[in-house]
């Protein structure tokens, strides 16, 4: 990562090293792979059978669910931006 030049008011903060940056990412790396260990050591009564056939099945489409919003708010925001200039009328 490049090191970013420090903000105009002289202060260094914590996350502007990227060495504390990598801690933080790999930090969220261990926790979600703990979460997922977690998650294989009870038993889930899900409501379809493919729900219990799958390991990681609510985690997966957790994940397809907040990619789908954030795409679709992406090709939403072309229909509904407006011009820069568009209340200075």
């Amino acid at each position: 990562m490049n090191e970013r030049p420090p903000p105009s008011d002289g202060k260094t903060y914590w996350l502007d090293q990227a060495a504390n940056v990598n801690k933080l990412v790999w930090l969220l790396v261990a926790a979600c792979v703990g979460l997922v260990l977690f998650d294989a050591t009870y038993t889930k009564h899900g409501h379809f059978a493919f729900e219990e056939a799958f390991p990681a099945f609510y985690s997966v489409y957790g994940f397809l669910a907040y990619c789908f919003i954030v795409l679709s708010a992406k090709a939403l925001r072309r229909l509904l931006k407006r011009d820069e200039d568009y209340y200075d009328h």
